[in-house]
């Protein structure tokens, strides 16, 4: 396994981002080592809100909500996911799996030896980090759902994921145009479209997918968001991340893997916030499997993030913060 460290250089002088980093150690299954970054700000003693990113985004989605929940007295703790941001970087596209990743952050999770924990999650965050607390359960308080989903054999069902199988080598290679086209359709073979261009498009770079999913104008943020990967070969862990959504055939054994997660879930009665925003094309609808699924999520005030798409964080930081603030002192 190649390891990929983006020089620090590219993390200098970064808008709004001026957090000290944290670093970590975890292993791969092959043994390799591997350096895991994350933000770690505000009152040891405060109770702590762990915010997981996605793809392809970084800690740096979190810097203007970090000050907001340090301010009400919380402890924010913010990694980068293994291929994203500080966090080291393996170069093949092949060392990225859903399995690998939610490996990496349970070493990671357990090594912090942190309890009490509001989990923040966000795209992948979810994903991930939703598999993270059903394999640690007793340390988590409250979480917090935000624009994600846990693709499960109940979503996803057999029959779905064969037609599915089916369907994807008939796409053609896509543009961000063409994938923005699909979403804006609404059609049921969108994110298809999407992990296509992800895996296989020339044109694929960190920016178009914040030009294709976000408004942001300003290119010094968008600087920020690209600084992790200098060139394409740090790249591999982004243009991966779409394929490991377990909708196809071969994923089963992820599918498997979340239907575990979920039977954890579905017995989770500590509460259970969705924050999603009313602007996001790929996860819009997706806090009703939440709601209906998970009993912590019964009777509690629920949230719509208004006028956020799908980084709602970068959209709507005030918005969110203050619905999550809200959510933990009530």
């Amino acid at each position: 396994m190649k390891i990929l460290r983006t020089p620090d250089v590219r993390f200098e002088n970064l808008s709004g981002y001026d957090f000290q980093p944290h670093y970590a150690e975890v292993t791969a299954a092959n043994g390799t080592a591997l350096r895991l970054h994350y933000l770690d700000e505000g009152p040891r003693d405060g109770e702590i809100i762990l915010c997981m990113h996605g793809q392809p985004s970084w800690s740096y989605l979190y810097r203007k909500m970090i000050p907001i929940l340090v301010d009400a007295g919380f402890r924010v703790i913010a990694p980068d996911l293994i291929g994203f941001g500080r966090s080291d970087k393996p170069s093949h596209i092949d060392d990225y799996t859903y399995q690998n990743h939610v490996d990496w952050m349970n070493q990671w999770f357990r090594l912090m030896d942190i309890s009490d924990v509001t989990l923040v999650c966000q795209d992948w965050g979810g994903l991930i980090g939703l598999r993270v607390v059903a394999d640690n359960v007793d340390r988590f308080a409250r979480l917090v759902i935000a624009n994600t989903g846990l693709p499960s054999s109940q979503i996803v069902t057999p029959e779905m994921s064969e037609m599915l199988g089916k369907l994807y080598p008939a796409i053609p290679v896509p543009n961000a145009a063409m994938v923005q086209e699909q979403f804006a359709s609404g059609s049921p073979t969108a994110f298809l479209y999407w992990v296509k261009y992800a895996a296989e498009s020339s044109e694929f770079t960190v920016r178009e997918v914040f030009n294709l999913l976000s408004g942001i104008t300003d290119q010094n943020i968008l600087d920020g968001y690209e600084a992790p990967h200098p060139d394409e070969n740090h790249s591999a862990g982004a243009r991966k991340f779409p394929s490991c959504v377990p909708l196809l055939p071969h994923h089963q054994a992820d599918r498997d893997a979340n239907d575990k997660a979920w039977e954890v879930l579905e017995k989770f009665e500590k509460p259970v916030l969705t924050a999603f925003s009313d602007g996001d094309p790929v996860t819009k609808g997706g806090e009703t499997q939440f709601q209906e699924r998970i009993p912590g999520a019964k009777g509690v005030e629920h949230v719509t993030i208004k006028g956020g798409g799908h980084f709602l964080q970068e959209d709507q930081p005030e918005q969110l913060s203050e619905a999550i603030i809200n959510f933990m002192k009530s």
